[in-house]
């Protein structure tokens, strides 16, 4: 009966994306002529993490490649076209060539997890290409949509495990993809094997911010070494794992060493994502190294940069991450990463750089703990060489990189056509 009932769901949403879609397609084939623009749905423009980056370096991206061309973005958040604009900037450096248009997505809980307690995948993809279809539909007495839609955060959560089924019409609809880009090599296998279009998948680098980064002295602090972890306080973050980590490090280091401090620097996307920072707090307390412990929510781009500047060592401890932003951010500022032995950081960030280590890659608290004793025991020499082979390595990830690479990659699907 479960296996029946997953049957008729998955061909369900399958129609009804399929109606969606053709529905779409249909007024926006009979608009030719109108103005053309570009689409990028991000239903959380406030979520400060490594998808948000990607949005507005491919939004400027396109403003340089492309000046004729508007960009919208679909967010379910209340925003203006200046306060988008001005977040790309305090949050993460990106200057917009001009604000972009908002396009305001009203039924932003179709795409929450907790609105599908069954049948969760299928229930927000579904939702996702509703909400997103309904208000292409209704600006499209505004704009010709030849909408390229940057869903960096479906693409960013496509999982290795799938429902058959939902595998399937994953495949199907991902093979009709014009072009389809994707953030690592982990992510390129899997996209390749299930959408079968290899020749049109190009693998695009997130854009990271390597060079403001590479102008902090990788000398560090003698006294209180300090250990960073930035990320969204998301479940599939595993702070809770870096805590018993970094707590386990403590009561194994030296009494004659200077104690270290853990800064958790993150952001809250809803109430569950507070929940879980008090969590945390009230676990630092619980296992006695609350004194040794900071939390910094909402920080400011600029303030990040500070705290990136002293520190020795940054945690990673995410399961099958498919690149890892925050990762090269710390190789850039001369922090060596602790990340987990997975996915992006194990197939293109965490690798030797001219065969000398850039860092490490672990899996369990044990393996965290004796990371961290290992940053905080080894020499300074021996340091200050393993910081500098990772700032050398993160040179392959910049704002630059991805911008000539991603203009590349869409230059073919955004030139102007030739009219009929």
């Amino acid at each position: 009966m479960a296996l029946w009932a997953l049957l008729l769901t998955t061909l369900t949403s399958s129609l009804l994306s399929l109606l969606l879609f053709s529905a779409a397609a249909a007024v926006i084939s009979g608009r030719r002529g109108r103005r053309r623009a570009v689409g990028f749905f991000h239903p959380y423009t406030n979520d400060g993490g490594g998808g948000e980056r990607v949005l507005w370096c491919a939004v400027k991206a396109v403003q340089q490649e492309n000046p004729d061309l508007d960009c919208a973005v679909f967010t379910g958040d209340d925003a203006s076209p200046q306060s988008l604009s001005a977040r790309a900037l305090d949050r993460f450096g990106v200057k917009l060539l001009r604000p972009p248009q908002v396009v305001r997505l009203y039924k932003r809980k179709w795409i929450e997890e907790h609105t599908y307690p069954h049948f969760t995948m299928i229930g927000q993809s579904l939702g996702a290409v509703s909400d997103m279809v309904s208000r292409v539909l209704r600006q499209s007495s505004m704009y010709n949509n030849d909408a390229l839609i940057a869903s960096s955060m479906l693409l960013s959560r496509c999982k290795v495990v799938y429902y058959t089924l939902f595998s399937w019409l994953y495949g199907l609809v991902g093979s009709s993809a014009h072009l389809a880009m994707v953030n690592s090599s982990w992510t390129r296998s899997h996209i390749e094997s299930l959408w079968k279009i290899p020749r049109r998948t190009k693998r695009v680098y997130p854009p990271c911010d390597t060079s403001s980064l590479q102008l902090l002295p990788l000398e560090r602090p003698v006294r209180s070494p300090v250990i960073i972890s930035v990320a969204q306080f998301r479940p599939e973050k595993a702070h809770g794992l870096q805590l018993e980590a970094f707590a386990l490090a403590v009561r194994r280091l030296d009494q004659d060493l200077p104690r270290p401090k853990l800064l958790f620097v993150g952001s809250c996307r809803n109430k569950q994502d507070e929940e879980r920072l008090q969590k945390l707090k009230n676990r630092s307390k619980e296992l006695n190294i609350d004194d040794y412990v900071e939390f910094h929510r909402d920080v400011m781009y600029r303030d990040l940069v500070q705290l990136l500047g002293g520190a020795v060592a940054g945690l990673h401890s995410m399961i099958d991450e498919h690149f890892g932003i925050s990762i090269v951010e710390y190789m850039a500022a001369g922090v060596i990463p602790i990340a987990h032995n997975s996915a992006g950081p194990k197939m293109d960030i965490v690798l030797n750089e001219g065969g000398h280590r850039t860092g490490f890659l672990v899996a369990s608290k044990e393996e965290y703990a004796e990371a961290i004793l290992k940053v905080l025991e080894m020499p300074e020499p021996e340091r200050l060489a393993i910081a500098a082979a990772a700032r050398k390595r993160a040179q392959r990830f910049s704002e630059q990189k991805f911008f000539d690479d991603f203009k590349a990659a869409v230059q073919p699907v955004l030139a102007p056509r030739a009219s009929s």
